[in-house]
């Protein structure tokens, strides 16, 4: 069952003379774990955005579910708020408290290996504990699609690769949709039960992965990246 369906789905934001998004339609299935990636303002972002209800098209149509999450690059935590109750802000913002809260929230931090931070501030967090909070944060609200706008970007590669682990395992946990979006090609390979290239606005090509996890360790890890990667950096050469 397809838990987000774009039908012709075009966007184009104030003082830009292209779309965004120009006329994309695609769908993520129910429990997938897609990745978006593409150059810098081929429309990623702002399909992350749709999906989230964070803007509108201008054409077209998006089915979404209504409960979805967003984790953003860096986390984006409240500094006034601790670990914990940056993780409770959803939950007490729809009501929820007491025990259940409780409960709730220290099973995301046990999840993201984070509970023991739970009384620190994130300026007291490095960028890759920072990041889990967000993670966790996203996750505790019990979301239907869970979005990841880049959100190992600026971390290191080991960092990077125990966060990776963490995510495939929360998601293989909860079976949530999770859509992430990147612009590194070995890690939508990592992850991704799908990899979806993003050009100019528009859907260039698409890549199911169907290789077992952990994949960097996989032979054919290196053969799915080179075939991305060869799409990713062919030029379209107008015809003469």
């Amino acid at each position: 069952m397809n838990l987000i369906l774009f039908r012709n789905v075009s966007k184009t934001y104030e003082r830009e003379t292209s779309p965004a998004v120009d006329n994309v339609s695609f769908a993520v299935r129910d429990g997938e774990m897609a990745c978006l990636i593409g150059p810098s303002g081929c429309g990623k972002s702002t399909m992350l955005k749709l999906i989230a209800g964070l803007e509108s098209p201008d054409t077209g149509t998006v089915d979404r579910p209504k409960k979805v999450s967003v984790s953003f690059q860096f986390g984006a935590l409240f500094p006034w708020l601790s670990v914990f109750e940056n993780v409770a802000l959803g939950l007490r913002t729809a009501g929820k408290s007491g025990t259940q809260l409780e409960r709730t929230v220290n099973a995301e931090l046990d999840a993201m290996r984070i509970r023991e931070l739970s009384h620190k501030y994130p300026g007291e967090l490095s960028g890759g504990q920072r990041q889990r909070v967000g993670i966790a944060r996203a996750l505790a609200v019990d979301p239907q699609v869970l979005l990841l706008d880049e959100p190992f970007s600026a971390l290191d590669p080991e960092t990077t690769a125990e966060l990776h682990d963490d995510v495939i395992a929360a998601w293989k946990r909860t079976k949530k949709t999770i859509v992430l979006v990147s612009h590194v090609i070995e890690e939508a390979v990592s992850m991704g039960e799908r990899v979806i290239l993003m050009k100019a606005g528009k859907i260039e090509a698409e890549f199911p992965i169907q290789l077992p996890y952990p994949r960097r360790e996989n032979d054919g890890f290196h053969r799915d990246v080179m075939k991305i990667r060869a799409e990713f950096f062919k030029k379209n050469h107008p015809s003469v």
